[in-house]
């Protein structure tokens, strides 16, 4: 069950804990980390659901392992729902070439960019070059991780996730507590612009409700992947007592990343007293400027790499299985090969594009994919319901 956990939330805790919360009030105000914990609340709902039916409906592979997923419990409605279940496997497959690859490692590649050129002057040749040298090692590294299978990832997660997140958030802690006197300004203006996000004025003044929450919910969707069910395939693979046990950790999940993780990056960006590029889709910049004004430049694009590298790479790692099994509900082991071989190549158009491309395909395909999820969701939820009235956790 732990590894189960730590497989998840090593898709999970990624990009979006840092560019994503960074997009969050860069494009929705300081309001915005207000929608984005009221978002974690209800997705702690969603996930506990679609891990407790992910179990539920989970089956034996041809190998004897335990499979599972939306597309598992999508069919569990009844046999009419098939086409709905296949078309979740496709756009789950297709989506993890956004939100688990491109978005990932392109922030991987911004970040190494970044640690390179605080130590050293290179021209505009000179970073592509160094975009397609890291594209072309992710690439392998991501195809030497598919050949292990989720067990693989499983054992590796379950050492390094802990480990690179209590580092974060010791970082993290140190830039908020290294400007302890803004700690209240901060939550005073995320609460005061929750609803009102011109009341701090400048530039942010022109920023609308509309977007302080459409962002604020966005981000959060998009950093603990509650809705998207993506999870789900990860946690029906654990060895648990039951589905409501194996529930729990889905909430504690969705915690971890958005209450504790994400906050973590707000609070320090906005106590750090940084400017915010309004209006723009930010990369590692913004929260690199905020552990600069503790740490200096140097040390925090160092950091800033290493951390992103971390996180990013465990996401691409467990976004690969995740595409892997819905490629080989479709068509079994051979579309498994099959996508295996994409998913490293995948990798290399990532490290090339822009920021802003990579976001607006990722956010895009989620979308897409969270549909035939959550349709299933509100279909299945008397029996998500009935397993946890009937257990006793």
């Amino acid at each position: 069950p732990l590894q189960a956990v730590t497989t998840a939330l090593a898709a999970t805790v990624g990009t979006g804990n840092i560019v994503g919360t960074s997009q969050a009030i860069a494009l929705g105000g300081y309001g915005a980390v207000f929608w984005l914990w009221v978002a974690a609340l209800l997705g702690m709902v969603i996930k506990y659901s679609e891990v407790v039916l992910s179990i539920q409906y989970r089956q034996r592979d041809e190998k004897g392992d335990w499979v599972g997923g939306p597309m598992y419990y999508i069919a569990g409605i009844g046999p009419k729902w098939k086409w709905l279940a296949m078309m979740y496997a496709a756009l789950a497959g297709i989506a993890c070439f956004g939100i688990g690859n491109m978005s990932q490692v392109n922030a991987i590649t911004g970040s190494i960019t970044n640690a390179i050129t605080a130590f050293f002057t290179i021209n505009d040749s000179g970073i592509t070059v160094i975009h397609w040298v890291i594209g072309l090692s992710l690439a392998a590294l991501v195809a030497l991780i598919l050949l292990g299978g989720i067990k693989r990832i499983g054992k590796v997660a379950e050492k390094l996730v802990p480990i690179m997140s209590i580092l974060y958030i010791i970082f993290a802690f140190v830039v908020i507590f290294g400007h302890a006197g803004n700690i209240g300004p901060a939550f005073a203006k995320i609460f005061s612009c929750a609803f009102t996000p011109g009341a701090v004025g400048g530039a942010a003044a022109g920023i609308a409700l509309k977007q302080t929450i459409i962002w604020g919910l966005r981000r959060s969707a998009f950093s603990n992947e509650a809705g998207l069910g993506s999870a789900a395939i990860a946690h029906a693979a654990a060895d648990t007592k039951g589905p409501v046990q194996q529930g729990l950790y889905g909430i504690f999940e969705v915690f971890a990343d958005t209450i504790v993780i994400c906050t973590c990056t707000a609070l320090a960006i906005l106590c750090s007293g940084v400017n915010i590029p309004w209006g723009s889709v930010t990369g590692t910049e913004v929260y690199q400027s905020a552990l600069a004004s503790v740490f200096g430049a140097r040390t925090s694009a160092v950091f800033m790499a290493v951390t992103i590298c971390l996180f990013a790479y465990t996401s691409v790692m467990g976004w690969a299985v995740y595409g892997s099994r819905c490629a080989e509900y479709i068509s079994g082991r051979r579309g498994a090969a099959l996508y295996g071989f994409l998913f490293p190549c995948v990798c290399l158009c990532g490290c090339v594009m822009s920021t802003k491309g990579a976001w607006q395909i990722a956010d895009l395909i989620n979308a897409l994919m969270s549909l035939p999820n959550l349709a299933s969701l509100l279909m299945l939820a008397p029996v998500a319901g009935k397993i946890s009235r009937k257990i006793d956790t």
